[in-house]
């Protein structure tokens, strides 16, 4: 057995280990269990596990992963970076352990110092056969000035082990012969988050992790590629096994970029792969695949999943209580509102945003899941009050503490050429229309959601977006419509109400190549909130968006790309993407074209008889709600 590398603390840190054992989770509500001993554990408690205050000697800790040992350990691993949160300084992995499931915790260990360079992205991986705990990480030259590292990035790949349940540690070993290859020569990165050891099938006991590279020409970066990397003699070899890698033209765009991919192995024995997609021409923030064969191959490329909205960043997932969870941020814009989503068919669909768990509403980024001990299950993740980086929090909760599965949303009528109905969200009820029936929100969480299909995303193309509102709010953000992603840096296309600014406003945001994201906007003056009913129609045509509403219009200039791409792409009435506004009111008549109408056309979506045709992308008549039961 190589020589044990034992846990090392900083002297800075020495005199507080044993105070922050004690102070862990001050911040937060004690959990129940530690407040009245041999109290029953509540379904849902949680703590700071890592914070710069409580562990002296770091200025930031991020990037978390935690396995359970096949005594019951838990082991919470993070980056302890030095001198500031950057990704490339001087950054050390430590470790906490706790022996009662995730209640408490002892103090920090240092397991393996940069010394001023960047030892980083924990994947540890359990061998339930012989105990021992594998830790995959990857090193690169540190930096003193707070930049990233250079492209390309010096980052090799190392493992450690511990035989003693995380007490003390192997010294590390390069494994870039094994898992490095000659061309994956810019970035490299392990996980970051557990790998699996495979259960069932003719590769039982197979350990698996993940990988991503990319490719470095000399010039430019070429290509990115996914992997996972497996083990069949408890982690004494490793070897590549699925890949799936994807080009990058000149122009720097590419249609998929697989990153930070998290494994669960399914009842079935297949290998469920999730990972982040970053800036990819596909629609979606989170993309997927599967390993049917024990890792050694993806049964199909990468896809995203553009009904599941996230921002750009890592997540983790977890087989708990019959479902598939993932844990990831809710806000499509930023890095907040941590959730617990659940997929009921092994990773095929998973529920919306308004039907996940929220751990919490703060500021939240990466994460990994852990069964913490028979009825639990255990969330350690970046969050904070002010930044998501501000600490590392450990939370735990039992299965009656998740949303319960819940039927199909009731649903309203698209009657463009082969749409599914729209999901009707909140209780947005029934209510006369401008023709007929229309549909009324409160303010508060009524919204109309569009399933995804291929025909919604209207790309670089001209187009025509119509519908007919009332409202009489005179405060607040009022969405109409909102279709693409959300924020300064996704394309997309709204219009909304701003009655506090006395205006009307149609905005949209394009990419067009690997440049930075535009925007361009057109608004009325005036805010048409006199509660009576009023039309409104966006046209983007040769170069010009046009505002029309009641007939009169406000021309401006378009800006040239596609409004809908590298984004978590939703349609939505009523309601922006990210949730964190609602309209007040009522809305009939929802219709959008994929070409440029004639003012004449224009002027007819204001008559009850307007024709659907080839180029209707969607039409609402918002006429009646039908029950889902």
């Amino acid at each position: 057995m190589p020589p044990s590398l034992r846990a090392r603390l900083r002297p800075l840190r020495t005199a507080t280990a044993a105070l922050a054992a004690v102070v862990v989770g001050a911040l937060l509500p004690v959990p129940a269990a530690q407040a009245v001993r041999g109290a029953p554990a509540p379904p849902f408690e949680q703590q700071v596990l890592f914070k710069a205050s409580q562990d002296p000697g770091y200025a930031c800790f991020r990037i978390p992963a935690v396995v359970r040992t096949t005594r019951g350990t838990l082991l919470a691993f993070a980056e302890g970076r030095v001198d500031d949160c950057s990704d490339a300084g001087d950054i050390d992995l430590v470790l906490k352990r706790s022996h009662d499931g995730g209640r408490t915790w002892g103090p920090l260990q240092v397991i393996n110092e940069g010394g001023g360079d960047t030892h980083g992205n924990p994947a540890p991986v359990v061998d339930r056969e012989s105990g021992r705990v594998l830790l995959a990480e990857t090193y690169n030259t540190g930096r003193t000035d707070g930049r990233n590292c250079d492209v390309p990035c010096d980052r090799t790949p190392h493992l450690q082990y511990s035989d003693d349940d995380g007490r003390t540690w192997s010294a590390p070993r390069d494994l870039s012969a094994e898992i490095l290859p000659a061309d994956w020569n810019s970035w490299y990165a392990t996980g970051p988050v557990h790998g699996i050891q495979l259960s069932r099938g003719r590769h039982a006991g197979r350990l698996a992790f993940a990988v991503n590279a990319e490719t470095w020409n000399g010039t430019r970066v070429t290509a990115n590629h996914a992997a996972l990397v497996v083990s069949d003699d408890g982690g004494d070899h490793w070897k590549i096994g699925a890949t799936d890698s994807y080009p990058i033209a000149d122009d720097g765009t590419f249609r998929q970029k697989p990153s930070e991919m998290t494994l669960t192995e399914r009842p079935d024995g297949a290998i469920h792969v999730s990972g982040r997609e970053q800036d990819g021409t596909d629609l979606g923030h989170r993309t997927q695949t599967v390993s049917r064969d024990g890792g050694d191959s993806f049964a199909a490329p990468f896809r995203a999943l553009p009904d599941l909205y996230t921002p750009q960043v890592q997540g983790s997932t977890l087989w708990f209580g019959g479902r598939l969870l993932l844990a990831c941020p809710g806000d499509p814009d930023r890095r907040r509102t941590m959730q617990l989503r659940s997929s009921y068919d092994g990773g095929r669909t998973w529920d919306s945003v308004d039907r996940g768990t929220t751990v919490t509403t703060d500021w939240s980024g990466y994460s990994d899941l852990v069964r913490a001990d028979r009825t639990h299950a255990g969330l350690l993740y970046e969050g904070g009050a002010v930044d998501a980086r501000d600490e590392i929090r450990f939370a735990r909760f039992t299965e009656d503490h998740l949303a319960p599965r819940r039927g199909p949303d009731p649903t309203t009528r698209d009657a463009a050429p082969g749409a599914r109905p729209a999901a009707v969200l909140g209780g947005a009820a029934a209510t006369d229309g401008r023709f007929g029936g229309a549909l009324s929100f409160d303010g508060t969480d009524d919204a109309v959601r569009l399933p995804f299909r291929d025909r919604l995303p209207l790309h670089a193309k001209e187009f025509t977006a119509s519908l007919w509102f009332r409202y009489s709010a005179t405060t607040g953000e009022q969405p109409l419509l909102w279709m693409g992603g959300i924020g300064t840096g996704q394309p997309q296309v709204w219009l909304r109400g701003e009655p506090a600014g006395d205006r009307v406003t149609a905005l949209i945001t394009t990419r067009q190549g690997a440049a930075p994201p535009r925007s361009a906007s057109v608004r009325t003056t005036g805010a048409y909130n006199d509660g009576q009913w009023h039309h409104i129609a966006l046209r983007r045509a040769g170069g010009a968006l046009t505002l029309f509403l009641d007939g009169s219009r406000v021309d401006g200039a378009d800006v040239p790309g596609s409004v809908s791409r590298t984004s978590p792409f939703g349609v939505h009435i009523g309601q922006r993407l990210d949730s964190r506004a609602h309209f007040t009111g009522a809305i009939d008549e929802v219709r959008v074209y994929d070409r440029a109408l004639s003012d004449t056309e224009v002027g007819g979506l204001r008559k009850a008889d307007a024709p659907v045709t080839r180029d209707t992308v969607l039409r609402l008549p918002m006429d009646h709600v039908r029950d889902s039961n």
